[in-house]
């Protein structure tokens, strides 16, 4: 009997474990669909499972490394992958590495449920077919129209120092979340310039949401700034949709 029996085990309430926070949900961020949170997973550690039965989620790889189990099978995240995991798809996260893990995941109502989708940064960056190159900004599309899903569609953006978004755009059928990664700067988001009333310094984890028609212009400061970009609704990435947008030369565009 002694040989089956397993041996008991201490937990302190000081022992790091796999943490969740919500940063908000539709309802606290203005927003139809979108809710976002950050899982922190201590070296060793592993998570239980989770599923949203009504939801698909993209997972980005912030900062460390972490596997990834979805319906069984296992996906080895680096820094800057993401992950999309389908609605009602069952899934756990470990962290195998030596330094702690950070993802973030944002989440958006689906109908249906697509293939996973894993998106390795360092084979994106060097796509030239999923690079858009700005003025001072690269942008990297790590999860677009080529892949399935309901409503998600995202992203990365780095910008030089010194850097703008320019021209303004806004959107009529997509609502979005900047999360910003690495560096500082600052944005707005606004109707119209007679309204312009949000215009705050961002620095590395704030999360700026992004409603129906609200221009939303970023500023770099004298670093590169990092960001995700996570849009949900209709499926498209702004320069594609409108090639105004690239040049750069254009006044304010609404998708």
């Amino acid at each position: 009997m002694s040989e089956i029996v397993k041996p008991a085990k201490l937990i302190r309430s000081a022992d790091g474990g796999v943490q969740f926070r919500q940063r908000f949900t539709p309802e606290t961020a203005n927003l139809e669909f979108l809710s976002c949170g950050e899982f922190t997973l201590p070296p060793g550690a592993r998570s239980q499972s989770f599923c949203l039965p009504r939801c698909e989620s993209l997972l980005f790889q912030w900062e460390g490394s972490s596997v990834v189990t979805v319906d069984g099978a296992a996906y080895s995240l680096a820094s800057y992958d993401t992950l999309y995991v389908p609605r009602g798809a069952e899934f756990s996260l470990a962290n195998p590495g030596m330094a702690e893990a950070m993802l973030v995941q944002c989440s958006a109502p689906a109908a249906k449920a697509h293939p996973v989708h894993h998106g390795k940064f360092a084979e994106v960056s060097k796509r030239e077919d999923r690079i858009r190159r700005l003025k001072g900004k690269d942008v990297y599309l790590m999860f677009d129209v080529a892949e399935s899903a309901d409503k998600l569609v995202a992203g990365y953006t780095f910008f030089e120092p010194h850097a703008r978004s320019w021209p303004p755009h806004n959107h009529t059928d997509q609502e979005e979340v900047y999360v910003f990664l690495q560096g500082r700067g600052a944005m707005e988001v606004y109707e119209t310039p007679e309204t312009l009333s949000f215009v705050h310094s961002v620095d590395r984890g704030d999360m700026v949401t992004i409603p129906y028609l609200n221009y939303h212009p970023v500023f770099s400061q004298g670093v590169p700034l990092h960001f995700i970009w996570c849009i949900a609704g209709e499926r498209y990435w702004v320069g594609d949709k409108n090639k105004d947008f690239m040049t750069g030369t254009t006044g304010p565009i609404t998708t």
